[in-house]
């Protein structure tokens, strides 16, 4: 079992928990037509988001993938055109959230925590930047 973590375009997901979850589910069943281990099938912004969390947490399949099979930080990212799902080693856990977290807010992408009961869900807002004051996305 892995610690799992997804990054998404926020203009092609729902804004609503209950929505975004059926989103979310079809996005999972993993049918589109291509590689998930390519990275310039998804968005502008999430191309860019991975092209630098894997500085930190380097990929175990596809083109770019990692010689490097003992490091803890090798990440199964598995990519769409709208979601990047990423499935760490528990014990990079504490290092991996908030990192994805901080590159999403920076790429103005949105956020998913996939292992936890009811996990945040974040959207950057109208601007492209993460509001403090949430006006436009919602964590629940």
């Amino acid at each position: 079992m892995s610690y799992d973590l997804m990054v998404f375009e926020p203009t092609a997901a729902p804004k609503e928990r209950e929505d975004f979850m059926r989103w979310y589910g079809q996005q999972t069943e993993w049918a589109e037509d291509h590689s998930y281990q390519d990275h310039e099938v998804a968005t502008e912004r999430l191309q860019a988001w991975f092209k630098e969390m894997i500085k930190s947490f380097p990929p175990m399949n596809g083109p770019l993938a990692s010689e490097d099979v003992e490091d803890p930080k090798i990440t199964d990212h598995c990519i769409g055109r709208h979601v990047i799902y990423s499935a760490f080693e528990w014990s990079v856990a504490e290092e991996a959230y908030p990192k994805m977290r901080e590159l999403a807010i920076k790429h103005s992408v949105g956020f998913f925590d996939v292992s936890a009961d009811n996990g945040e869900i974040l959207f950057p807002n109208d601007s492209t930047k993460y509001s403090e004051t949430r006006p436009w996305w919602k964590v629940w």
